[in-house]
């Protein structure tokens, strides 16, 4: 008896001990099931056509079509703008940029300078405030592009440490052609356009003035010409002036608060901002942390560092892709370093499609390839919103997965805000859906049921995915005019608008169902489609439901929060000394920050 009691108490003890394990292991499962670090990698203007796990062949990107291999493809994921500006804020937000004032009545849809006031408002609440609450570290390394400050140069009032961020490594604004040296300019046609008229009218008036003074037909106070002589002069100094000194004054790397280079080297620059990611990581190992890696490549200027200049089939653009898919390779691999990949989400994105008119003055196509998609950036055409949707998280979302259901940049706000354990906003609309069910398997169908389609901020189209169909429908009110006509974009304007004479509208709007026709080649008609107008009946009743829901905010994007305003200009040395500074290639700042 003695013997059998000691033989139980020994299978008690060992049943309790596996008991406990698995308790832990359970309780480890769910901890990093819950709470896992966050890295989110966002190209600027790539096609989905220019990745191998989208199809391409030509273009080496292995790193990147990795986190495919071992994670999930999104083949019908929606940038919830064509534009930089108001896809970033939706991403940030998870909201459509329209209630956030991120979204230009006006044709400029995107923030051009340094020293504009307009920006992410401070009322809206963004992924990384949440998760910072949560305890989770938070660093942007890249572009932001959402704006800095809005009453004086150093409110920092947008900066992207007021929405959430614990370290920022980066641009302000954006990587523009004016920001290197030989690239050519995005400005100089249109700004030679829009000045010609008015300073042909301003010197007509003055001649005409002094004339009618000199022949005595009419007394003009000599007092009043010479006001209106120094208002013009003093008007085109200033516009000279900022043109010229444009790299120095809107092209400049910060860390945090500090200018850090002013104007911006592209030297290794895809190296420098890597480097920052990883020690980022290094700097996390043992809490949650989020990442959010903004790629300069590859909008223009596109740029590429010497290990990958003229290697690839693509010219210069190409070897920009292939750079960044390095540079993804690099934070996968810290990753591994430190056993941190079981425990970290992983997703790449493009914030639009393809800049599909971007040609260099040489001739030369420095931009993307949007696959059998129609249109570009700045379009609402598949082209521009359909982009690389990659999500990988081992052993917690499925491996080699491919979800042709429609989801959302925005989707991504209520997904990780639900992973971190933080509530999302009871006292707004969040437009984004948790992704999670449909990564693990658990549903096969989207929660988008519409997703509305902004050209700046006017509702340009609907896609409706039908629950009692397989058809995804997609009307447009309106279409932009390409030039030429036969084109694939707005080649003449290099971008394509929004209003006016430079789109068309369309009563009854055009009909699509991307099902069948995902090039979006052949409208349907009441002929072709039996249920044309019953279609159309339920997305506008869909469309007044979402309109209803809109409620007016300042717009972050009119004429006066674009304009440059001096006062707001930060300079890391002195107007007087082309505001230039270079702590970065020194790298003191960077020495001291990871020492």
């Amino acid at each position: 008896v003695f013997h059998l009691f000691l033989h139980t108490r020994k299978k008690m003890r060992l049943l309790l001990f596996l008991v406990i394990c698995q308790c832990a292991m359970n309780s480890a499962k769910t901890h990093s099931a819950s709470n896992p670090n966050v890295i989110l990698l966002m190209a600027d203007d790539l096609g989905i056509g220019d990745l191998g796990c989208y199809g391409n062949s030509t273009l080496r990107t292995p790193n990147i079509d990795r986190i495919a291999e071992e994670g999930v493809t999104l083949t019908q994921h929606i940038a919830a703008s064509p534009l930089c500006t108001p896809s970033r804020a939706a991403f940030l937000t998870g909201r459509y940029p329209i209630r956030s004032g991120m979204a230009a009545f006006s044709r400029v849809g995107v923030f051009l300078f340094s020293a504009s006031s307009g920006g992410l408002p401070s009322e809206e609440i963004t992924f990384s405030k949440l998760l910072k609450q949560r305890g989770y570290t938070t660093a942007l390394i890249g572009k932001w592009h959402l704006g800095m400050n809005c009453e004086s140069s150093n409110d920092f009032c947008h900066h992207p440490l007021s929405h959430g961020f614990d370290y920022f490594y980066g641009l302000t604004v954006t990587n523009f052609r004016d920001c290197k040296p030989g690239q050519g300019s995005v400005f100089l046609k249109g700004v030679q356009k829009s000045l010609v008229i008015p300073i042909q009218i301003a010197g007509i008036t003055l001649v005409s003035l002094a004339i009618v003074q000199y022949i005595g037909l009419l007394k003009v106070p000599f007092q009043a010409l010479g006001y209106c002589l120094l208002i013009t002069a003093v008007s085109l100094a200033v516009l000279i002036f900022f043109f010229y000194h444009f790299r120095h004054l809107n092209c400049f790397l910060m860390r945090d608060h500090q200018i850090i280079q002013q104007p911006l080297s592209y030297e290794n620059l895809t190296q420098r901002l890597t480097k920052e990611a990883m020690q980022f990581i290094g700097r996390n190992t043992d809490a949650p942390f989020l990442l959010v890696v903004s790629y300069l490549h590859v909008h223009t200027a596109l740029y590429a560092s010497k290990n990958f200049r003229g290697k690839s089939k693509h010219g210069l653009y190409g070897d920009a892709v292939e750079e960044m898919d390095w540079s993804v390779g690099q934070v996968l691999s810290v990753l591994e370093k430190y056993n941190l990949s079981d425990k970290t989400l992983v997703y790449f994105t493009s914030d639009q499609g393809a800049h599909v008119e971007e040609i260099s003055s040489s001739g030369e196509v420095h931009g993307g390839y949007n696959g059998i998609y129609k249109g570009g950036k700045s379009m609402n055409w598949e082209g521009g919103i359909r982009v690389p949707g990659l999500l990988r998280w081992p052993g917690v979302i499925q491996a080699g997965a491919y979800i042709d259901e429609p989801t959302s940049n925005m989707d991504i706000f209520p997904t990780i805000v639900k992973l971190a354990e933080a509530q999302l906003p009871s006292d707004r609309i969040i437009d984004g859906h948790d992704l999670m069910p449909l990564l693990q398997g658990k549903v096969t169908r989207s929660k988008h049921e519409f997703l509305f389609h902004y050209c700046n901020a006017y509702l340009n189209a609907v896609r409706w995915r039908a629950g009692n169909s397989e058809s995804v429908w997609k009307v447009f009110f309106f279409t932009p005019n390409f030039s030429p006509e036969d084109s694939n974009g707005c080649y003449d304007s290099h971008v394509c608008f929004c209003h006016g004479e430079f789109i068309t509208w369309h009563d009854p709007p055009l009909l699509f169902d991307l099902s069948r026709d995902p090039e979006e080649k052949v409208p349907l008609t009441p002929e072709t489609e039996s249920r044309f107008y019953e279609i159309l009946r339920v997305i506008h009743l869909a469309v007044d439901n979402h309109t209803r829901s809109l409620h007016a905010v300042p717009d972050q994007l009119s004429w006066n929060n674009l304009l440059w305003k001096p006062w707001l200009q930060m300079c890391c040395s002195s107007l007087f000394q082309s505001c230039y500074c270079d702590y970065d290639s020194e790298g003191s700042l960077l020495e001291e920050h990871s020492g």
